[in-house]
Order: structure tokens, then C-alpha cells, then sequence
């Protein structure tokens, strides 16, 4: 199972001509997970070609205007085209108050959009192939960091059966369940002819000041969305408005030890020194880039 991130904003509070406000979209399975959905987002989906028809759910970090302008009209158009199922709303404290202002302000009584609003903490989406958890940020109002897991998945060696001449029946579940099975006469255990499929794990960190919980989710991640707002030599107005330098991202992906860095919610200050804010990342931790809106990472 691979995750697509698609980059549909990689700006900050302030757009450019280049960088929309923030908004992510990771698809995998049947899943089509929003990340945030900055103003003009609707505009986003248009020029990538993607259609916000598939949304499954959506994830707010916070409800700073950068990151949630754009749902008014999102959910508007979501009415207006007669979005099929319903749509899951997750996001920290205060999101259900927000969006229910937001129901009655964008839509008409008669307009009704199938969407259930969740105020989350922890592990809060689960299945037998993924589950989804959120850890508290630190931005001066509510806001969360969320890691989109696949579990390891116990895989059976075809070789190895078709050896072993096993047919396709209830043993092969016992085996893959790991549970050991007698065939003609023989005992097969379930270690010999299965191996684990290692899962993934990708991690949304947004606006937020240097705090443990931000290790802590990204901790062993496969790859790391995080807001990279400042340079290290603006670290005392980062730190005045609880956000993170690349040195900062840098050091949490080092310390969490993932696999891939990818920086965005630039500032529009650097956007003519771009290279400069990725220089200054890999100093720290090599693996980084730096995305651009539209951008695509397949992990």
C-alpha cells in the first residue's frame, strides 16, 4: 500500500504568487484525506486536476485562517455537485463550534451536506489496515500534529507454498492468521512460509513552537510534512509566534529518526531564497526537500 501526498498549498499565513495557503492531500486505498484546506483551495483542485468529489475526510491541524478559509467554499461546492457519502471532519478543540458556524453562514436551510465533525486526542480512526492519531501542538490555540499509519501486514511466501503444495483453502488464512496447521500428515508452522510486510507511516506537523509531542509523533515516520515558517536566524520571531524554523523541522527529523524531510508553510519572505531555507535543513538533516505547491511524493 503506498501513500500519494499531493502539495495543493505550501505557503503560510501570507500567499504568494506561487504558494497557495496550506492544504495536503494523501491518497491511498479508497482514502483521499484533505491536511488542512487553506483559502482557494477549491482553485487548487481544479489546476491539479483532482477532484474534491473523492474526499473521504478531512483533517484540520487548527483553525487559523491560513489553514481553514477555504472550507466555505469547499463545502458549498461539495453541496453543489451532491457529494455521495459522508465526510469526516477531525480536528482539536473548538472545530465542532467552527464548523457549525461555518454550516450556517455558507449553506442555505436547504443545502444539507452529510458531514460528521469529530474534536480529536490520540489514536481516533482505526482499522485492520491503518489507523490515524493526533498529538497536541503548541501555537497558542488548539491545534494538533496527526500520523497516518498502515500497519505491517503478515504476508504468506508463494514459493514457499507452492513447495510445499498447499492448496488454496482455510489453511492458508490459519497460516496467515499465524496460527500452525497439519497437512498430510505434517505439521507447517506458520513462521516458515509467511513473512511481515512492514507498514508506513507519514506525519502532519503544522504550525507549532519546538515541544516533545512533535518527536514524539514523528518518531520512526517514513516521511515528515513539517511547517518550516522561519530561518534559523529568525528563530526569535519564530519563537514569538510559535512556529518552526528548518533548522528546528531539521532537528525533529533527526531526533525522530524518519526516513524523509519535506518542508513547506514557507514564509513568503524567503521566496526569492528558497534554496537557502533547504540549505539550511540539510546542514542538519540530509534527506530533506522542500515542496512546491503541486508537488507529488509517493512513499
Amino acid at each position: 500500500m503506498k501513500f500519494e501526498i499531493l502539495f495543493l498549498g505550501t505557503g503560510d499565513a501570507v500567499p504568494t504568487a506561487k504558494r497557495n495557503h496550506p492544504g495536503f492531500l494523501v491518497s491511498f486505498a479508497n482514502e483521499n484525506i484533505l491536511v488542512d484546506c487553506g483559502e482557494g483551495m477549491q482553485r487548487q483542485f481544479r489546476i491539479a486536476g483532482v477532484t474534491p468529489m473523492r474526499l473521504t475526510k478531512i483533517l484540520l491541524t487548527h483553525l487559523h485562517g491560513d489553514h481553514v478559509f477555504g472550507l466555505p467554499g469547499l463545502l458549498r461546492t461539495l453541496v453543489l455537485l451532491d457529494y455521495p457519502g459522508k465526510l469526516n471532519v477531525y480536528g482539536p478543540r473548538w472545530t465542532k463550534a467552527y464548523l457549525k458556524l461555518l454550516e450556517e453562514v455558507a449553506l442555505t436551510p436547504r443545502e444539507k451536506l452529510n458531514m460528521e465533525v469529530h474534536e480529536v486526542s490520540g489514536k481516533f480512526v482505526e482499522n485492520k489496515d491503518y489507523y490515524i492519531e493526533s498529538m497536541e501542538m503548541k501555537h497558542g490555540i488548539p491545534a494538533n500534529a496527526y500520523a497516518i499509519v498502515v500497519k505491517d501486514k503478515r504476508r504468506l511466501d508463494k514459493k514457499k507454498l507452492r513447495k510445499l503444495k498447499l492448496p488454496n483453502s482455510p489453511l492458508l488464512g490459519k497460516l496467515q492468521r499465524g496460527e500452525d496447521v497439519m497437512f498430510n500428515g505434517k505439521k507447517i508452522k506458520s513462521k516458515d512460509v509467511c513473512y511481515v510486510e512492514k507498514g508506513k507511516k507519514i506525519v502532519f506537523i503544522m504550525d507549532t513552537g519546538m515541544n516533545d509531542n512533535a518527536v514524539k509523533i514523528a518518531r520512526g515516520a517514513d516521511l515528515l510534512v513539517c511547517e518550516s515558517t522561519f530561518m534559523g536566524k529568525d528563530i526569535e520571531l519564530a519563537k514569538e509566534r510559535n512556529h518552526l524554523t528548518a533548522l528546528q523541522a531539521a532537528g525533529i527529523a533527526k531526533k525522530a529518526r524518519v526516513k524523509k524531510l519535506v518542508l513547506t508553510h514557507i514564509s513568503q519572505r524567503y521566496e526569492k531564497n528558497l534554496d537557502a531555507v533547504l540549505k539550511e535543513a540539510r546542514k542538519v538533516f540530509k534527506n530533506s526537500i522542500l515542496a512546491r505547491d503541486f508537488d507529488k511524493v509517493v512513499v
